[in-house]
């Protein structure tokens, strides 16, 4: 994740943001299959963290080793759910790098997106940036493994190279190129979900921070949420999407729309998705406004909240299952409507 334009974008934040959530919890629904619950693992995110954290030198686009034993893993995890699994290479100054996809449902059903981008910004470990994100993305795919008999659209999961410096905002960032390809091929896309950013959490009053002092009376001032970020005009889908996130994850889930034009709506790799005019959306622990660690070295493993971490997870999970399966699980007044 990157801070361009940031600056620019605080003038048209205020005036302009819609943002609510939901304060309180109730009891949440139960997804299984086969009598078995369906929770995110806790065991699992963890360890997938740790392999991508502790690769030496740091998996960024001047060490093609690191950044290639990141694809690796990511590609080997996926295999294991017998879905379908290809690379999507491209070359950047003469160098190649590769997206990793994985695919389940019917073949030339219309599909949903999931994205997270496995490079780091400098030498770092990058454990929330991104490496809790792949981790959400790979568990997401193993809880979805059991659901491929019931669903009715193709579901997509895709991690990417290069969205940091000095690629985001330009063509050769991973997603533009996944994005460039679906167009290219006139692909049906009904949504892209982005993770980026979701173990960094604080019960700490005042740990949650602020580009603006207006803003503070519309967030919680405790960073102990997650968030669903969309461009203005998206209202709609982002309201749906956080309404069933929250009715499946054991936290506190907002919901925020920002201008697209510039900062901060747009810092990850849902950006690129726009552009062609695909509904795409970003799951977010508000980053650098909440962890100070962001691009630091001290972004570690140890600085992130794993129980958190599966009740994104099961948050977005449960968006899946309810609008891509057809399961009984999925309430009918957001359900298939969401995505």
């Amino acid at each position: 994740m990157s801070k361009l334009l940031l600056i620019a974008a605080l003038g048209l934040v205020v005036g302009l943001l819609v943002f609510a959530g939901c304060k309180k919890r109730g009891q949440k629904e139960s997804l299984t299959t086969q009598g078995k619950a369906m929770k995110a693992n806790q065991d699992r995110l963890y360890a997938d963290v740790k392999f991508l954290t502790e690769l030496r030198p740091a998996r960024t686009y001047r060490n093609q080793t690191s950044l290639n034993k990141a694809a690796d893993y990511i590609k080997a995890e996926l295999e294991k759910l017998d879905c379908r699994v290809e690379e999507q290479l491209f070359r950047v100054d003469g160098q190649p790098y590769r997206n990793i996809i994985a695919s389940f449902g019917p073949a030339d059903a219309e599909r949903i997106i999931v994205g997270a981008h496995y490079d780091v910004c400098g030498d770092q470990p990058g454990a929330d940036d991104n490496a809790s994100a792949v981790a959400g993305l790979l568990e997401t795919a193993r809880l979805l493994h059991a659901l491929k008999p019931t669903l009715k659209r193709r579901i997509d999961f895709v991690a990417y190279s290069l969205e940091e410096p000095p690629f985001f905002g330009t063509e050769d960032m991973g997603s533009a190129v996944h994005a460039k390809s679906l167009h290219d091929q006139k692909i049906a896309v009904r949504a892209m979900i982005c993770y980026e950013m979701i173990g960094y959490f604080s019960d700490e009053p005042g740990s949650q921070r602020f580009p603006d002092d207006r803003l503070a009376q519309l967030y919680p001032n405790t960073g102990n949420f997650i968030t669903v970020v969309g461009k203005q005009g998206q209202e709609a889908i982002v309201s749906q999407v956080q309404k069933l996130m929250q009715a499946h994850a054991d936290i506190d889930v907002q919901k925020i729309n920002l201008p697209s034009a510039v900062g901060l709506a747009g810092l990850s790799d849902h950006r690129n998705y726009w552009r062609y005019g695909y509904e795409a959306l970003m799951i977010n622990d508000t980053s650098f406004l909440r962890n100070a660690n962001y691009h630091q070295t001290t972004d570690t493993i140890d600085t992130l909240d794993f129980r958190r971490m599966a009740e994104v997870v099961n948050g977005v999970f449960g968006l899946f299952w309810g609008c891509s399966s057809g399961a009984q699980g999925c309430k009918p007044d957001v359900g298939q409507r969401a995505i």
